[in-house]
């Protein structure tokens, strides 16, 4: 059986391994990868340090994979990117409890062929690994607040949503998606970001760190006579977001969609429901969601030019061995990129 390297995760804290392991063959509905670029996540972060999820070690983790389809599967369908295709995938280490096969901090990962989607020639490998993640999780925020795929509104629904992060990939990946959906966008970010976030897709872009941000936003949102009943926290505290939904909606019925976990202890505010980010529950609708994604909506809008990778990537030298470093860095706190290891 041929090997592959592999940054391992051998406990929880512990430092990655970086170590030869078997390389697998595909299962019937697999695409095994030959990693290319990896994008680095706040999650990869937090499952290093904690441990949780993981069933058991060693383990592999990380999700954004960038590279060439190796083999498939018996039962991956023919229109799937096959044997050589430039590839971009969600690696499903998180769902799968760390099983070391589907973690994309390797060499070669297997990934469900439902989550991979093929890649133009004109978006590189480091830019495309920022993607599965993002995009993923952005189309899961709409899921939850109600604004499944599909849906689009007028410019007369006056319907509008704030992005509270939105320099992060997560936060990009909504801005651009809700504005996909019709949606009137507001975002927050550091100044140095706003121009970017408006060329994304942002009609108003705030400063978060601003003391007066809340009434700022709430002014804005009555004087252009719009509804916003819904947030999508990117990244950072509930509390702004949740003021502002308060603020905006009296009569209650205010939804917030939190990409980081909601802590047990989180504070409430009344009339405001907030929710932890998912996909559709119900496992054959959440397989359907998954592959609508990746295999219908993803590979359309980058043959358009109607999504874009983003934020800029910045690569870090030294492939599977910056990984240890790269996570610290994303623990610390990065503003408007994408840290990416390339093999």
């Amino acid at each position: 059986m041929s090997e592959h390297q592999a940054a391992v995760l051998v406990g929880p804290g512990q430092p990655f391994d970086l170590t030869n392991r078997p390389t697998p063959s595909p299962g019937p509905k697999d695409i095994l990868i030959q990693a290319k670029a990896i994008a680095l996540n706040p999650l990869d972060w937090v499952l290093s340090a904690t441990g949780y999820g993981i069933e058991s070690f060693p383990a592999v983790l990380g999700s954004d994979v960038a590279g060439f389809v190796v083999a498939v599967g018996a039962e991956v369908p023919a229109d799937a990117p096959q044997p050589g295709a430039r590839v971009v995938g969600m690696a499903p280490s998180f769902f799968f409890k760390g099983a070391p096969n589907y973690g994309a901090f390797q060499e070669l990962v297997l990934v469900p062929y439902i989550s991979v989607t093929p890649l133009p020639d004109f978006i590189t490998f480091p830019e495309a690994s920022s993607l599965p993640m993002a995009v993923q999780t952005a189309w899961a925020g709409w899921h939850t607040l109600g604004v499944p795929l599909g849906s689009h509104y007028s410019p007369a629904d006056k319907k509008a949503v704030l992005i509270w992060g939105g320099s992060s990939s997560v936060g990009t990946a909504a801005i651009q998606t809700a504005k996909s959906l019709g949606l009137v966008v507001y975002a927050t970010a550091s100044p140095q970001h706003h121009d970017y976030l408006q060329q994304l897709g942002a009609t108003k872009v705030f400063n978060y760190k601003a003391d007066d941000v809340v009434q700022e936003i709430v002014a804005t949102v009555q004087e252009d006579g719009v509804t916003l009943d819904i947030v999508f926290l990117a990244t950072g505290s509930l509390q702004p977001s949740q003021d502002i939904l308060a603020a905006l909606n009296p009569s209650g019925g205010a939804t917030l969609a939190s990409a980081p976990l909601v802590a047990a202890d989180a504070p409430q505010v009344e009339g405001v429901t907030v929710k932890f980010v998912m996909l559709p529950f119900d496992e054959q609708q959440q397989v359907a969601y998954v592959s609508r994604i990746f295999q219908e909506w993803l590979p359309e809008s980058l043959d358009t030019g109607d999504f874009v990778p983003s934020p800029p990537v910045q690569i870090l030298d030294g492939g599977l061995a910056a990984i240890q470093d790269g996570l610290t860095t994303v623990q610390q706190g990065v503003s408007g990129q994408k840290l990416v290891v390339e093999l």
